[in-house]
């Protein structure tokens, strides 16, 4: 592994971006949960969504949506109820178990050695992550 040091920033940054992805996939299938649940989750915490404003926020189809919400759904992590306001709506919700998977997985992230708890500075990294992505 001494050669490593060696590497040029860009082959580090992929292959730690895809060592952190498959463990975090494995934590997250091990808790009935996907990339893309993780990431509805993390927007429905704020409160009720339609579907389509769901999509939006999360960049994928309504179609893709559709089937991401079905199995948040059976697993438990979301509910649907039609818009009191519009009843042609349909509404999504996290659940109590749903906020809870979510913050397992934000925790698991944080400190788990085999993700992101070996970084020393968690937070000061994602700053730089931000920062490095918003530029682009």
């Amino acid at each position: 592994m001494a050669e490593i040091d060696t590497w040029p920033t860009g082959r580090l940054l992929s292959v730690a971006a895809r060592l952190v992805e498959g463990r975090f996939h494995e934590f997250l299938a091990a808790h009935g949960l996907t990339h893309a649940g993780l990431i509805a989750l993390h927007h429905l915490v704020d409160g009720p969504l339609t579907q389509r404003e769901l999509a939006g926020l999360c960049r994928v189809t309504d179609q893709t949506m559709s089937r991401t919400i079905g199995h948040l759904r059976r697993a438990g992590f979301v509910g649907t109820h039609a818009d009191g306001r519009d009843r042609r709506r349909v509404l999504v919700t996290i659940t109590g178990t749903g906020s809870e998977t979510l913050e397992l997985a934000h925790e698991a992230e944080r400190s788990s050695e085999q993700l992101l708890g070996a970084v020393e500075d968690y937070e000061g990294f994602r700053r730089e992550l931000v920062r490095l992505i918003t530029l682009g």
